[in-house]
C-alpha cells in the first residue's frame, strides 16, 4: 500500500480498536490506541504482509488488521472467547449489515439455490489463487460438502502465535447461515482455527429427509 492510503486504513482500524476496547470494558487511553498504530503499521510493511497479500479473495489489509487487535488485547491477560467477543461487538454495525442481507435473501424461496451458487464461485476464486486447499468439494442436489486442510486465514493468525484466534473468521461462516435457517442447514464438525481441516455441509432444507 502507498503511504498515503496506509496512513488512512491505519486511522480507520484505530477508530474500529477503539469500539472493540469500549465493548470489553478497558480504557481507550492515547497510549493504548498509538501503540496499536504503531503494531499495525509495522505488520503492514512486514514480509508476512507481502507475503500474504497476493489473494484477490482475501481481504489481507482486514486480516492483518484483527491480528494487530488481537496481539493487543492480549496484553490484557484475555482468554480467547472474551478476545474474540469484543472484536464481533466492536464490529457489531458491520456484521449487523451483513445479517439484515442475509435475513432478506432468507425470505426468498431460491435462499439455498443462492447458498449454492455462493459456494460454487467461492471455491472456484480460492482454488484460483491458491489461498485455499481443499481435500475435496463435493455438489450433490440439496447438499454441499468440503474439506480444507489449509487455509491462508489460518495460516497468518498462526504466523503471530495466535492460530486459536482465527476463529474470528471461521465462526463467520455459522454465523451467516444462522441467517438463512429457513432454507439451509449449516453443519461444522471441525475446523482449522483447532481442528486438523475445516469440514463443513450445506443442505437445503426441503429435500432433508427426516
Amino acid at each position: 500500500m502507498k503511504n498515503d492510503k496506509t496512513d488512512q486504513t491505519i486511522e480507520k482500524y484505530a477508530g474500529a480498536y477503539r469500539k472493540v476496547l469500549k465493548s470489553g470494558g478497558l480504557p481507550d487511553t492515547e497510549e493504548e490506541i498509538h501503540a496499536y498504530r504503531k503494531r499495525l503499521k509495522e505488520m503492514y510493511a512486514s514480509d508476512n504482509f507481502r507475503k500474504y497479500n497476493v489473494y484477490p479473495t482475501t481481504n489481507t489489509v482486514y486480516v492483518f488488521a484483527i491480528i494487530a487487535m488481537c496481539l493487543q488485547l492480549k496484553q490484557y491477560d484475555l482468554g480467547n472467547a472474551q478476545i474474540i467477543d469484543m472484536i464481533n461487538t466492536g464490529f457489531a454495525a458491520r456484521r449487523n449489515f451483513f445479517k439484515i442481507l442475509l435475513r432478506g435473501i432468507d425470505l426468498l424461496p431460491n435462499a439455498y439455490a443462492a447458498a449454492e451458487k455462493f459456494n460454487i464461485s467461492d471455491h472456484a476464486g480460492r482454488v484460483k489463487d491458491g489461498s485455499v486447499t481443499y481435500d475435496y468439494f463435493r455438489l450433490d442436489d440439496g447438499k454441499i460438502e468440503y474439506s480444507i486442510s489449509r487455509c491462508a486465514y489460518v495460516e497468518m493468525f498462526e504466523a503471530y502465535g495466535i492460530r486459536s484466534l482465527c476463529k474470528i473468521f471461521c465462526m463467520t461462516d455459522t454465523t451467516s447461515y444462522n441467517h438463512l435457517s429457513r432454507h439451509v442447514k449449516f453443519i461444522r464438525y471441525s475446523d482449522l482455527s483447532d481442528g486438523s481441516c475445516c469440514h463443513d455441509v450445506v443442505l437445503d432444507r426441503r429435500k432433508i429427509r427426516e
